[in-house]
């Protein structure tokens, strides 16, 4: 399919263009999309469903996976059946609500996510590095505040983007050469000066993930310097692995965000198939990594999967 025509756009509409340049290989490329985000909904869903059933795991660390299981939720149905019906059935037109609309949640929803991989870590360092006080420091009010507050944060910063673009005149092209509705694709399409809203957004995010991501650094830190001193190897080796899994996944969060945010400000030579791939895995991988990690790693919700497993097929046979 050739590019669209400009001309016969409604006013009302934005054309996705897809990957540059990689057009004839979409239908392929939809696929690893598609089962990574089939996993990201039965793994997310099914770490809702174990902790909703065993009361055993209403515990801060399993409220705050769940917290963020949402948000991994949201956040992948928000974009990729929308990008699959472009990679598949080439429905490349989005109406202008619908495209800001989808920033508003892509922006809002990995700002949560930041928060509750925040309360996540804080969670861990209050179970190694003060243990006997773990249950009255994170009482089912407190994290209900804390989850609020994430939510709260996501919503309101975020707030003002569709409103601003909105107001904005798009009269030099109405296609947006990306897979989705990225903020930064979409405002090179006004022919205004858009510097208010980009020093708005661009603040907003760097503030958001840099202090996340200090507190973060700083809650593992303190961790670690605990489990170097847990009197026995086997412990000390198990909250390690466990930690290591928990770092691996912020890592890829937040290198992938800092790369789409530093290859907007300098790396104009980095070509738009690498930027556009990046700026996919941002919002791929975390919903589909999240409950591997979180999920198949931990042993309670593994052995209450196997359990509800090894159930069901006794009942069938």
């Amino acid at each position: 399919m050739g590019p669209a025509n400009t001309s016969q756009i409604s006013p009302n509409t934005f054309l996705l263009m897809g990957i540059p340049g990689l057009e004839h290989l979409h239908a392929w490329i939809g696929i690893p999309f598609c089962c990574m985000y089939v996993v990201a909904l039965m793994g997310n869903v099914t770490i809702l469903a174990v902790v909703k059933a065993e009361r055993s795991l209403h515990q801060p660390m399993f409220l705050f996976l769940c917290m963020l299981s949402v948000t991994d939720l949201v956040l992948s149905t928000s974009t990729l059946p929308r990008m699959l019906c472009l990679f598949w059935l080439r429905a490349r037109d989005i109406t202008t609500d619908a495209c800001l609309a989808q920033m508003y949640f892509i922006h809002s929803v990995t700002a949560m996510e930041s928060g509750f991989f925040l309360a996540m870590a804080i969670d861990r360092y209050v179970a190694i590095c003060d243990p006997l006080r773990h249950a009255t420091i994170l009482t089912h009010s407190r994290i209900a505040n804390i989850g609020a507050a994430v939510v709260l944060r996501g919503v309101v910063f975020f707030f003002p983007h569709p409103i601003l673009l909105k107001q904005l005149p798009y009269c030099r092209t109405r296609i947006i050469a990306h897979t989705y509705c990225e903020f930064m694709a979409v405002v090179k399409l006004a022919c205004e000066d858009t510097g208010t809203t980009k020093r708005y957004s661009l603040s907003v995010a760097s503030v958001i993930g840099s202090c996340d991501g200090f507190f973060i650094a700083v809650s593992y830190v303190l961790i670690l310097r605990a489990v170097f001193h847990l009197p026995s190897q086997e412990a000390s080796l198990k909250a390690l692995g466990t930690c290591g899994s928990h770092v691996c996944v912020i890592l890829v969060f937040y290198s992938t965000a800092v790369f789409t945010f530093l290859t907007h400000r300098f790396g104009h030579n980095v070509s738009p198939q690498i930027h556009i791939f990046i700026a996919n895995m941002y919002l791929l991988v975390p919903p589909f990594l999240n409950p591997i990690v979180y999920g198949i790693r931990t042993k309670k919700i593994r052995d209450h999967v196997i359990s509800s497993l090894k159930i069901k097929v006794a009942q069938l046979s």
